[in-house]
């Protein structure tokens, strides 16, 4: 029986340890997508979602410098846009007062605001254990940004638990290549990855990674909270999910070309009259991943073109009703936007390519093919871009430079598998290599002192290149994601010191071989 979230992050991170998240309208047809860069789903309707675009430029490396350009603005509408490279956290934020904001210290807050974009660029923008708030607000695109570790209880809290919650009156929020996660669920501190709640409607989520949370996220607070609605998830990839993956209460949803994977209690939970429009997912290795659960107020859903990889369903119950084993839909929803639909057979390929921050807003056009943004577009730069003015800035996938710190340092892993060796991954002989116990482990280089390292390559050995899949790059020493994504290769990161790096491999389409894992500091 699989374990839930918590207690297998508990595991994973213990074993990580000792070795190193009613009306009627006309059905638009499937066609093109909104162009590279701009909303998509449900954001593109009641006026659409643009953000600051349009607005003054700003860079923020600090939450505080994020409320402040918030309250430097003329008003409390004029549109911004505030590009933010580093770790945004607690020893970092404060409160800033002004006519055109209303802030906090405990979290990021949009309160009161509109017309306003928050995008990663540089090496990355980590909100670390800080949510991210939006109340009262309207037109608000966050884009590019990891959202990690969020508490609600323990120390520090911020933000109720949830990476980004949404609540009161908010409209048009668009949030694409976001990586929100937690490490564990209720009983750990953590919340809902992804939280809308009274009175928020027009709201895209696309491209984003949602993992190791006991909560994915909800619409609606309680099955009175019906005020919710009109929300778009698309291309995102949900994994090592306890539930809600969205709990939906009243209102409607669309979700398509999603992969869930580990889903361990049950996925998307449509109740209290909601209408859940399901086209063209892929669920994998989960459990009850569509239904009505823990309520006898029952929801409904139309499904299309899902595959079901390895799922198992409970019995029906009073206050369980599962869509499965043969999920059939209930109701008809009506979609008022474009869209094109992946095959979902490639859904798991494509959300892996696209899905998460720091992957280029790379997308998908309908033919399982990634696709990066329109370079020729100039008002679609490229938020990867550490400054867009400066042609010398250095790109962190570009081969590394200097030493290979890795020769002659000690290395171990949390698994391996027979026959191999921690020692192979540092010895300069890509004839050797290191293999896991299955398709995930990790794997680490350390040394006697500290060492500055700003860039990694994990190279795998021959006949096994393509094999990584999700990947984590882990500061031992402190815990803290440096890196996150997909694929083996160059990875690059902002400079820091420690003795002890770990690369750990979360998904595969194999049993890796890992011929050297080298570290460079640039």
């Amino acid at each position: 029986m699989r374990r839930p979230v918590a207690l297998r992050l508990q595991a994973a991170l213990g074993t990580l340890a000792l070795a190193a998240a009613a009306g009627v309208v006309l059905t638009m047809p499937d066609t093109a997508s909104a162009a590279a860069g701009g909303a998509t789903g449900y954001a593109t309707q009641n006026g659409g979602t643009t953000g600051g675009a349009g607005g003054q430029t700003v860079r923020a490396t600090t939450g505080t410098a994020i409320h402040e350009a918030l309250c430097g603005r003329a008003g409390s509408s004029t549109p911004i846009v505030i590009e933010v490279e580093g770790t945004i956290n607690h020893g970092n934020t404060s409160k800033v007062s002004g006519d055109s904001c209303n802030t906090a210290a405990d979290k990021i807050e949009l309160k009161q605001v509109s017309n306003i974009t928050i995008v990663g660029v540089g090496n990355g923008a980590v909100f670390d254990q800080l949510g991210i708030h939006i109340r009262e607000s309207s037109n608000i695109v966050i884009q590019n940004v990891t959202v990690r570790n969020v508490k609600k209880s323990g120390s520090p809290t911020s933000n109720g638990g949830d990476a980004i919650g949404m609540e009161s009156d908010v409209r048009n929020v668009w949030v694409d290549h976001t990586t929100l996660e937690a490490s564990g669920g209720e009983s750990e501190g953590y919340d809902g990855l992804f939280d809308m709640k009274d009175n928020t409607q027009y709201v895209t989520l696309s491209y984003s990674t949602l993992r190791n949370s006991g909560r994915g996220g909800l619409i609606g607070s309680s099955e009175s909270d019906r005020s919710n609605g009109y929300v778009t998830f698309h291309h995102n990839l949900y994994e090592n999910i306890d539930s809600r993956a969205p709990l939906l209460r009243g209102g409607i949803a669309h979700m398509y070309n999603n992969h869930y994977k580990s889903l361990n209690e049950s996925g998307i939970n449509s109740r209290a009259g909601a209408k859940a429009k399901v086209d063209n997912n892929y669920f994998e290795d989960s459990k009850d991943v569509l239904g009505t659960f823990y309520t006898d107020q029952a929801g409904t859903w139309q499904v299309s073109g899902n595959i079901y990889d390895n799922v198992t369903w409970s019995e029906p119950g009073e206050d369980n009703n599962p869509a499965g084993p043969d999920p059939q839909s209930n109701t008809t929803v009506s979609i008022p936007y474009s869209f094109t639909l992946d095959d979902a057979s490639c859904v798991p390929s494509v959300v892996s390519a696209t899905a998460g921050a720091n992957k280029g807003l790379k997308v998908s056009d309908g033919s399982c093919t990634p696709q990066s943004p329109d370079p020729t577009d100039p008002t679609d730069p490229d938020p990867t871009d550490p400054d867009p003015t400066d042609p010398t800035d250095p790109d962190p996938t570009d081969p590394p430079s200097g030493t290979n710190l890795s020769l002659g340092a000690g290395s171990d892993g949390s698994s391996k598998a027979s026959g191999t060796s921690y020692g192979n991954v540092r010895d300069g002989d890509l004839g050797t290599y290191w293999s896991p116990a299955g398709t995930t482990g990790s794997i680490s280089v350390k040394w006697s002192s500290a060492t500055t390292v700003a860039k990694i390559n994990v190279r795998e050995a021959a006949g096994s290149e393509g094999t990584v899949g999700s990947y984590r790059v882990v500061d031992h020493d402190t815990g803290a994601i440096l890196a996150s994504g997909s694929g083996a290769g160059v990875i690059g990161f902002s400079p820091v010191s420690l003795e002890k790096i770990t690369f750990e491999i979360t998904g595969a389409s194999g049993t890796p071989r890992i011929a050297e894992f080298e570290t460079y500091a640039g």
